[in-house]
């Protein structure tokens, strides 16, 4: 004993481990587009959902026919800043081979997302949601 204090090893305390967030988007980030010739069904809603959860910010909407696609507004300082955030996401477009619908002005850009071919959404679809939002 030193000083009244008594030579004990510190109690053992496990540590507790929390579990890692679950991959927003690296699992689609790793992924390319397969091309889509139709013959394959659209995401019913459920994994729409699922597949919602891996992208941020993206909005699931339908159209008149009640097709459902992604769209996301960005916001920039000016028009040359969209105007090379849209250039990039034709890049990634064509290296993909599936393009989005595109609109931009001073100050944003509007991106809609669909697979025509099947009049909804596949997992193509949330593929380029994924790689757009890592240039944002």
């Amino acid at each position: 004993m030193l000083y009244g204090i008594r030579n004990t090893l510190p109690t053992f305390r496990s540590r507790v481990q929390f579990p890692s967030p679950a991959p927003i988007m690296s699992d689609l980030l790793n992924k390319k587009c397969v091309p889509c010739e139709g013959g394959v069904s659209a995401f019913d809603l459920s994994e729409i959902h699922k597949y919602q959860k891996k992208v941020d910010g993206w909005d699931v909407k339908p159209n008149k026919k009640k097709n459902y696609f992604l769209e996301k507004n960005f916001k920039f300082k000016n028009f040359l800043e969209s105007q090379n955030f849209v250039n990039k996401v034709g890049e990634i477009s064509e290296k993909e081979g599936h393009h989005p619908d595109i609109s931009f002005g001073w100050g944003y850009a509007k991106i809609t997302i669909t697979t025509h071919a099947i009049k909804g959404l596949s997992e193509n679809d949330f593929i380029l949601a994924a790689k757009i939002d890592q240039i944002f």
